[in-house]
């Protein structure tokens, strides 16, 4: 059991170390580019194309805080604003789908996953999403109540203190990662060693070839579902070298996770707003089975044509 633990404990410092490496650089730049004219930029761009959506012009720039940084600053943007519960909603659908998109898309690069296909697609569904709702739901014109959530802004006076700051939320994200990851790789390690992966596979193996994925995928959804993206990244990570994990599911298997990860801790992020989660809740799941299905099943049958084609 303790060479078990070991080599649980080597694999997910290693896998901390790995994602690290991308999360550390990114934060620091994107917290400096907080504190200059760019997202302001960004902003003003975007406002004229907010009414197709549903949104007023002051919606954008809790959707830039929040794709460029985090949720956590998206929420907190919203929450200084005058806005109703539909504009809520659809700003709480939009992040759910399309957040911190450098960071989270630098760690799909990390796995073998496109960047450009991981940003389309998760800027995509909170298009699409957004304008839907717009269009199909006519109520929530009431002005949203917000819980009590403090929404005071960072107060940096300096270059200095600007870049410290980064430093500071850069290895605060990285440590918060190790918490996760790293008994996340134990637990799996003494899973593997026993057997019960190969049975929790099995049981989840009607799920995956519905979404059209092997059975070596399932860890992976889990871990993305329950603690987030770039956690899933971590256990895809280890599931590339070891399980031999194909191009075609590790494709599947994040564009499950960028419509739809973290559910519990995302989803209750919203809370304080005063909108509908479950709704939230809902939206993000069946939007990431269909979009799965869907996408597994083109592939699978291009692929068969491929071998048609191939034999004749």
């Amino acid at each position: 059991m303790i060479n078990i633990f070991k080599k649980g404990l080597l694999v997910g410092i290693k896998t901390t170390w790995t994602l690290g490496k991308v999360i550390f650089p990114i934060t620091v730049i994107v917290t400096v580019l907080q504190h200059t004219p760019i997202l302001n930029w960004i902003i003003d761009f975007i406002t004229p194309f907010m009414k197709w959506i549903g949104l007023s012009g002051d919606a954008a720039i809790p959707l830039v805080l929040g794709n460029f940084l985090n949720l956590y600053a998206g929420i907190g943007a919203i929450l200084t604003l005058d806005l109703t519960v539909k504009e809520v909603f659809i700003l709480a659908v939009m992040l759910s789908f399309s957040h911190n998109l450098l960071v989270e898309s630098s760690v799909a690069a990390k796995v073998g996953v496109s960047i450009a296909m991981t940003v389309a697609v998760r800027i995509g569904l909170a298009i699409v999403s957004a304008f839907f709702i717009h269009i199909l739901w006519q109520g929530g014109n009431e002005i949203a109540q917000y819980g009590l959530v403090s929404a005071t802004p960072e107060q940096l006076t300096s270059w200095g203190a600007i870049f410290l700051s980064g430093v500071e939320k850069a290895l605060l994200g990285i440590g918060q990662l190790a918490m996760i990851v790293i008994p996340l790789m134990i637990g799996i390690q003494i899973l593997k060693d026993l057997k019960w992966l190969d049975q929790f596979s099995r049981w989840m193996s009607p799920v995956t070839r519905a979404l059209g994925m092997k059975e070596n995928t399932s860890m992976t959804l889990a871990a993305g579902l329950l603690f987030g993206l770039a956690y899933g990244a971590g256990v895809m990570i280890q599931a590339v070298q070891e399980d031999h994990v194909s191009k075609k599911d590790l494709t599947l298997a994040f564009i499950f996770l960028v419509a739809c990860h973290a559910v519990v801790e995302d989803t209750l992020l919203f809370v304080p707003l005063g909108i509908p989660v479950w709704p939230l809740l809902v939206i993000r799941l069946v939007t990431a089975i269909l979009l799965t299905m869907s996408v597994g099943f083109i592939w699978g049958r291009i692929q068969q044509t491929e071998r048609k084609e191939a034999a004749l």
